[in-house]
């Protein structure tokens, strides 16, 4: 819970420091608000971290669902889930990571974020975009291979 407060306060230290942007009380208040709720609140962050746990796992199942590309291996960087990968830097911030060998000496990789503004989105439509992260890799090492 210290590090969600922490990071919350780092918000709104941003916020307030950031010279491009006005900063409303409005905004100040709003944040400071989210901030005392959790920490009055220590059970409601369980249960999001649960939740956000419950939605990280039905991605994972619904990408495995929908890849048919045997050419690109995805690896699944999750904190708090297991990964498939040892060599995941999650420093929590979640990742795919896409891997295309080209030969037995070159290899490619890309990585797809799972931040916190993907994860706003419908299982569906984040699901497609994985999908079609996962096509579009695919074709430019495609078209690399190819000349």
């Amino acid at each position: 819970m210290q590090k969600e407060t922490k990071e919350k306060l780092d918000e709104v230290v941003a916020l307030l420091n950031d010279p491009d942007e006005t900063v409303m009380d409005k905004e100040i208040i709003k944040k400071l608000e989210k901030i005392l709720y959790v920490l009055k609140n220590p059970d409601e962050l369980g249960k999001e971290q649960k939740a956000l746990s419950e939605k990280m796992q039905k991605i994972v199942t619904l990408v495995d669902n929908a890849i048919i590309d045997v050419e690109v291996d995805v690896e699944y960087c999750i904190p708090g889930l297991e990964t498939t990968t040892g060599t995941c830097d999650v420093n929590n911030n979640a990742y795919i990571l896409l891997t295309y060998s080209e030969d037995e000496y070159t290899t490619r990789t890309r990585k797809i974020s799972l931040g916190k503004t993907a994860l706003q989105s419908s299982l569906e439509d984040l699901t497609k975009h994985v999908v079609l992260a996962i096509e579009e890799f695919k074709d430019e090492m495609d078209d690399i291979k190819m000349g």
